[in-house]
């Protein structure tokens, strides 16, 4: 017992003030530990590690590397709560609960400091490791149960960017363009998406500039093996792009109502009967933009903004897996 007790690390004073919350006697539990305590249960941390670790730096002569499953933890940090990397070193000093979520004892060592974490980034853009962790994880998703239905929602989603031209070049990102929907302008980028008609997961995506028409991605947004494709009216008339992807798939997507003798009231019911199964691709959305907060690009060119997308999308279909399928993903 003398030798097993020797062996263990003593808690520091920093790190016995934040354990000393659990013993607060009004202290309540925030939305954010319960959501910091779901993803802790639900991220793959192994197999995600063991895609990062072939690119990641071994130690050597220098410094050693700080390790990679922390620094995978800051990085989706980052995504669950919008921060930039000077913003998420800042937030990692000032919450006790993001501290232990990474496992920081500021009586032992500090924070990452933002170029170490966004050296990280850079590394995932450069290896497009963002792209390799949304397949990833959906090879786990289906390793644990789920099968792609026969159907397929396909949908695109506008990311504003900067279009102010005060900077260093006095121009706007080269890379991103805009477009008009409805009335309104928008300049940025526009991302792609294909989900699962029951589930609302996302399988496919696709990130584009926001002037690319959402039938330009179409193909690459299905897997093949469909029964019917959703969309909404802006898909209409890509019949033959469905066929030539999905030879067995019916076009599923809303038809325009409006008529030159009037509106065609039998269409807009059929568009209506499509569209309660058409909104389930809304609820990704829901999640990136409105939860997360991914409403604008952080960085300026598609390739970084991309990287960050995939790995959100990845995030996302797990977050909505747990709440929705929660056999899928098991503690």
């Amino acid at each position: 017992m003398q030798d097993a007790r020797m062996t263990m690390k003593q808690m520091t004073l920093a790190a016995a003030a934040d354990a000393s919350a659990g013993f607060e006697r009004f202290r309540k539990p925030t939305r954010r530990d319960a959501f910091l305590a779901q993803m802790q249960t639900i991220v793959p941390w192994g197999r995600l590690v063991a895609l990062i670790e072939p690119h990641y730096p071994k130690p050597g002569n220098g410094r050693p590397p700080i390790g990679l499953e922390r620094m995978l933890r800051i990085h989706l940090l980052q995504h669950w709560f919008n921060l930039a990397d000077a913003a998420c070193e800042e937030a990692l000093y000032d919450s006790a609960a993001l501290r232990a979520f990474v496992g920081i004892d500021l009586g032992r060592e500090p924070v990452p400091d933002a170029t170490t974490i966004l050296k990280f980034r850079h590394l995932l853009e450069r290896h497009q490791l963002g792209q390799a962790i949304f397949a990833e994880v959906g090879r786990i998703l289906q390793e644990r149960g789920l099968r792609l239905s026969a159907g397929t929602i396909v949908d695109a989603t506008i990311i504003a960017a900067p279009s102010s031209t005060k900077n260093a070049e006095q121009q706007r990102d080269p890379e991103m363009r805009q477009t008009r929907k409805g009335k309104q302008w928008y300049f940025g980028m526009k991302v792609h998406v294909g989900a699962d008609s029951k589930t609302g997961l996302v399988h496919s995506a696709v990130v584009t500039s926001a002037n690319v028409h959402d039938k330009h991605a179409l193909p690459d947004l299905l897997h093949g093996a469909e029964k019917r494709v959703y969309g909404d009216r802006g898909y209409q008339g890509c019949r033959d792009i469905i066929k030539a992807a999905a030879p067995q798939a019916r076009d599923f997507t809303n038809r325009r109502v409006r008529k030159p003798d009037g509106q065609d009231e039998a269409e807009r019911l059929r568009n209506r009967t499509k569209s309660r199964t058409r909104a389930r691709v809304e609820h990704p959305f829901h999640v990136l933009k409105r939860l997360w907060g991914f409403v604008k690009v952080r960085y300026r060119g598609l390739a970084k903004n991309a990287n960050r997308v995939f790995t959100a999308l990845a995030m996302v279909n797990l977050y909505m897996a747990a709440r929705r399928v929660p056999a899928l993903v098991r503690p």
